[in-house]
């Protein structure tokens, strides 16, 4: 087995609210920030660009790399083992949609300090290592 890179973007609103999706499919019923696994070739930031545009239609503008981390938790409750990179754009216009209606079923503008649950571990993490300006905690 293997791991594999990801990306985890939070976008945030002029309100300070993160936009959030509830996944369905596999990784059902957890809200979770969007990303996806990054292809070879690919810098993290053009796989930001590439997953938000692909999984909700926005375009975002200078993601900037703020952390990573380790998902360990998923890890032992799926036997996949990911390590995401986290990283912020701030919301420039438009209205997010579903594109992938397979993957997610809602959108929400939500305040990051009140998060609905159950919260997918990876986008928990990225949200309170933005929060607390840290890099990295470990488990």
């Amino acid at each position: 087995m293997s791991v594999v890179v990801g990306v985890g973007v939070i976008i945030i609103n002029n309100k300070g609210e993160v936009l959030l999706g509830k996944r369905i499919g596999k990784h059902a019923p957890f809200w979770s920030i969007f990303g996806g696994h990054v292809d070879p070739g690919e810098t993290f930031e053009e796989c930001a660009i590439r997953e938000i545009q692909e999984e909700i239609g926005l375009t975002i503008q200078n993601p900037q790399v703020y952390g990573i981390c380790n998902n360990i938790q998923t890890y032992h409750d799926e036997g996949k083992h990911t390590v995401s990179v986290c990283l912020l754009a701030h919301h420039s216009g438009g209205e997010p949609h579903l594109i992938e209606p397979e993957k997610c079923d809602q959108l929400i503008w939500c305040d990051p300090n009140n998060l609905p649950e159950p919260h997918f571990e990876a986008s928990r993490t990225a949200i309170k290592l933005w929060q607390a300006k840290k890099f990295y905690l470990s488990v």
